[in-house]
């Protein structure tokens, strides 16, 4: 049945997602960007320390919401997907993503007793002082699990269900190969959003062969005579506007030292949190003091 039906998916066309394109954009910024303005804005009173804060909440409804956005983005494609890997990323994504929330809601709570995302575990003053040592050791592998592990089966599955869906959204109707207003008008939340994810989730590499893997198939498909719809435009443009933003935080933050000891690596791209808790943390202290 599938195989009969992947010679006429090819000249379906399917219209602009606006209502899924909104409640990703929406539920990103909030539910995601938003988690970790939440706990720090909102009083400590509403949130011990020792309970989960405002933030974990909006990470759990992340976690559900957006595996099915996922899921009903996969169901709008003109045409047949491999459902089988569409369902193991999803299952894939929620793991790592609840792995995520449980490393995340520690380490960001321990912003309250002092620690400084721009350093290493073991060069935070609070965390460098513990007895025994081997409790370090403990917070290292809590930091793999939030910043390794839980990033890598998050990410990399929801970006192979992103491309997955990519791979659908080609039409031989040239008219049809454009934006409409909507789209235009989500598309820099969107860029800005999938910026934040590849500066602070750490993974250039997984977000630039995925955009690597986009342009490759788009001049494969030209060849073809086939061109992006709407969707497939939406999130082209998503993606190189990203690389735009990407390159012009790097560039801003090339010569701060602190961050480059940070990241020694070949490349450097500075966490937003990493930015944070340096050069945020201590205008408002000097603030403060006035």
């Amino acid at each position: 049945r599938h195989g009969a039906g992947k010679g006429e998916d090819s000249f379906k066309t399917s219209p602009f997602h606006l209502d899924l394109w909104f409640y990703f954009t929406l539920q990103n910024w909030v539910l995601d960007f938003g988690r970790p303005i939440a706990m720090i804005i909102l009083p400590l009173e509403w949130f011990p320390l020792n309970k989960p804060s405002a933030g974990d909440y909006f990470h759990m409804a992340y976690n559900v919401i957006t595996p099915f956005l996922l899921l009903k983005l996969i169901e709008r494609s003109p045409k047949t997907l491999p459902r089988s890997m569409v369902y193991v990323s999803i299952i894939m994504f929620v793991m790592g993503a609840s792995i995520h929330l449980v490393g995340d809601s520690v380490n960001h709570r321990l912003i309250f007793s002092g620690y400084q995302h721009h350093l290493s575990v073991r060069e935070n003053p609070i965390i460098r002082n513990l007895k025994p040592e081997t409790l370090i050791d403990s917070f290292e592998l809590l930091y793999y699990y939030d910043e390794y592990l839980g990033h890598s089966m998050w990410y990399i599955p929801f970006f192979l269900i992103l491309f997955i869906y990519f791979t659908g959204c080609f039409t031989p109707v040239a008219e049809e190969s454009r934006m409409p207003v909507a789209a235009l008008l989500l598309v820099g939340p969107s860029s800005l959003y999938y910026w934040y994810l590849v500066t602070e989730g750490q993974i250039f590499i997984l977000y630039i062969f995925t955009f690597f893997a986009m342009m490759a198939l788009v001049m494969h498909q030209k060849r073809k005579g086939l061109v992006l719809d709407s969707n497939g435009l939406f999130l082209f443009y998503s993606f190189s506007i990203t690389l735009l933003l990407i390159a012009a935080w790097v560039a801003w933050l090339w010569n701060d030292k602190i961050l480059r000891k940070k990241y020694p690596g070949v490349i450097y791209i500075p966490e937003p949190w990493a930015f944070y808790t340096l050069h945020m943390n201590n205008l408002h202290a000097a603030k403060e003091s006035l």
